[in-house]
């Protein structure tokens, strides 16, 4: 089971499992663990997984199967709404390695994550508040 009606911290669900609510919450493996993390580290300054809610950058709940510059209330560069893109995981894959290579003329003012697994991991974090 899948909790999508809140946004769930890691260290929130490890109480609730201390708390005896553990039956209630979906199993995290490691790599949904290190997504977590880097969620945290490398895309919460500009992002968040709270859906309706954007930061300097848009909400990327639900984000895959999505198609690019969809969020009617974020301001989006032109480069990204005539990017035609719908996000799947490869297409995921290629931005976070380099935005600006993929889209030239974006906003998005990160350099990429170069280490695959590491995106590997951070993709499946985004993959469990997309399904």
């Amino acid at each position: 089971m899948k909790f999508k009606s809140s946004y769930l911290l890691p260290c929130q669900m490890a109480l609730m499992v201390a708390m005896g609510a553990g039956s209630a919450l979906p199993v995290w493996s490691a790599d949904l663990k290190l997504g977590a993390k880097l969620f945290t580290s490398e895309c919460s300054e500009c992002h968040t997984m709270k859906e309706g809610k954007n930061k300097k950058g848009p909400s990327i709940y639900g984000v895959l199967g999505r198609k690019a510059a969809t969020i009617s209330d974020y301001d989006y560069s032109s480069a990204i709404r005539s990017s035609n893109i719908v996000w799947s995981e490869a297409k995921l894959d290629e931005y976070i390695t380099s935005p600006a290579k993929m889209v030239p003329g974006g906003k998005m003012k990160y350099e990429g994550l170069r280490d695959a697994a590491k995106r590997d991991d951070l993709i499946k974090y985004l993959k469990f508040f997309s399904e």
